[in-house]
C-alpha cells in the first residue's frame, strides 16, 4: 500500500466532512468549490501554516511532530481510532521484520480452548481477517469454513462475496462496514503485508459496495457488540460478540458469540448445539 497516497487520501476525506460552522468558524460565501472545510481553514485550526499543512495533506509527514498530528487530529475532530491511524500512515513505526508471506499458525492449546467451548460459537481471525481457526458452533452458525478453499476463509471475502452473506447478518451494511474500517486499519500499520493489496484488488472488482466504503476512509476498532443473525434452521437471534487478542500473537484474535440466558437466542443456540454441522450445511444450501 502507498503510505503518502493513503496519508493524503485520509487528511482530505475527514476534512471534507466538516463544515466551518462545525468548528467555530463563519460561514464565508454560499458557494465553496470544495466539500467541508479548506485547507486554509484547517491549517488555521491547527495553529500551523498553510504550506505546513499543504505538503502534510500531499503526503509529506516524514518529519512532522507528534505535537503538530495530535493538533490537527483535534481541529479535525478525529476519534481515538482515527488519531492513531493517522499516526500511523504520517509516521509509520519501524517493526521488527516479520514473514508476511508465512501462512500463520494457530497454536494446538488455542483449537483445544475453542473446541472446549460447547455451545459457544468461537473462531480466530488473522490478519486481511483471515479465519485461522474454529470450532462446530462456528461453522453451525457463520458456515462451513472446512469446505472452503484455504484462501477464501477470509471473513472480508465472506460478508462482501458470499450471496448469503446479506440474508445472515440482518444488519448487513452495519456488518460491511465495520470490515472495510477494519481493513483501512490493519492497512494503516501493516503497509507491508504483501497479501493486502490482492485482497483489497479483488473486493473493489467484484463488489461495488466494497469500493464505496472502501473510499470513505473510516477506520475503527469494534471489540465487541451484538449482532442480529438469521439462521437458515432457527430464526432470528442477537448475539453478543466479544475479540480477544490473543497474548503471544496479537495478529490473531479469539472471537466469540453468546446469548443472554433465558433468552430465545439461547435456546437457539441450544437447538444448533444439538444439531450436526452436516445438517445445518444442507439447511443452507436449500
Amino acid at each position: 500500500m502507498d503510505q503518502r497516497a493513503e496519508l493524503s487520501e485520509f487528511l482530505r476525506s475527514r476534512r471534507a466532512r466538516l463544515q466551518p460552522e462545525d468548528v467555530g468558524l463563519p460561514q464565508l460565501g454560499r458557494h465553496r468549490r470544495v466539500p467541508g472545510l479548506r485547507r486554509e481553514e484547517l491549517a488555521q485550526l491547527a495553529g500551523v501554516s498553510v504550506a505546513y499543512y499543504t505538503r502534510l495533506e500531499q503526503g509529506n509527514g516524514r518529519n512532522v511532530s507528534t505535537e503538530v498530528l495530535d493538533a490537527i487530529a483535534r481541529a479535525l475532530r478525529l476519534s481515538d481510532v482515527e488519531r492513531d491511524h493517522l499516526s500511523h500512515l504520517a509516521k509509520p513505526k519501524q517493526k521488527k521484520h516479520r514473514r508476511m508471506g508465512r501462512p500463520q499458525q494457530l497454536r494446538p492449546a488455542v483449537q483445544q480452548l475453542m473446541d472446549a467451548m460447547d455451545g459457544v460459537p468461537a473462531y480466530v481471525l488473522g490478519r486481511r481477517l483471515d479465519v485461522i481457526g474454529w470450532n462446530r458452533m462456528a461453522r453451525a452458525l457463520l458456515g462451513d469454513f472446512a469446505a472452503l478453499p484455504p484462501q477464501e476463509r477470509n471473513m472480508a471475502r465472506l460478508v462482501f462475496l458470499d450471496p448469503n452473506a446479506p440474508d445472515l447478518y440482518i444488519d448487513w451494511e452495519c456488518k460491511a462496514t465495520e470490515v472495510v474500517s477494519f481493513l483501512r486499519m490493519y492497512a494503516g500499520c501493516s503497509a507491508d503485508d504483501p497479501q493486502l493489496p490482492p485482497l483489497i484488488g479483488e473486493l473493489s472488482v467484484k463488489s461495488e459496495e466494497f469500493r464505496k466504503l472502501w473510499a470513505a476512509h473510516t477506520v475503527q476498532d469494534k471489540g465487541h457488540g451484538t449482532k442480529r443473525l438469521h439462521h437458515p434452521l432457527v430464526g432470528e437471534m442477537t448475539l453478543s460478540y466479544e475479540t480477544l487478542r490473543l497474548p503471544d500473537d496479537h495478529d490473531l484474535s479469539l472471537v466469540t458469540y453468546h446469548a443472554e440466558p433465558g433468552t430465545r437466542a439461547a435456546e437457539s443456540l441450544r437447538l444448533l448445539a444439538g444439531w450436526g454441522v452436516d445438517e445445518v450445511a444442507d439447511a443452507d444450501a436449500l
